[in-house]
């Protein structure tokens, strides 16, 4: 995912192993994937529309609380870095520029453990917050 938009971590409960870790949230327009640091789940998303101006929340509550997440990112329809909200549920995931109200909204697609992570005890993803 070499497009510049939404790159962050949540500190949560991981639904696969159960453990509080960081969550890490990767969206650009083709997909997102939220990666567990801890057991490397992975759950992929893939887009399934792409608005500006819409009012509200896109993302339906699932089986697990939603995740409502504001960031820093770099908005490519504005293209103005300032503040997003990500709302991320079990089966949605909504990103919203809060500069020009752009939104992404996608869908869940799959999941799987990463086998380079249960062969290596790591998962690749950016340095937390220092």
């Amino acid at each position: 995912m070499s497009e510049r938009f939404i790159s962050t971590r949540y500190r949560t409960d991981c639904y696969h192993c159960g453990e509080d870790a960081d969550q890490i949230i990767q969206a650009v327009s083709a997909q997102a994937q939220v990666v567990c640091s801890n057991c490397g789940a992975t759950r992929v998303f893939i887009p399934r529309f792409e608005t500006a101006g819409v009012i509200g929340t896109c993302t339906p509550i699932g089986r697990y609380d939603l995740w409502d997440i504001e960031t820093e990112a770099w908005c490519k329809h504005c293209g103005v870095s300032g503040p997003h909200n990500l709302v991320v549920g079990s089966g949605h995931l909504t990103t919203r520029c809060g500069n020009c109200g752009y939104m992404h909204f996608y869908r869940f697609n799959l999941e799987y453990i990463d086998e380079q992570f249960v062969d290596r005890g790591e998962v690749s993803a950016p340095p937390g917050p220092s």
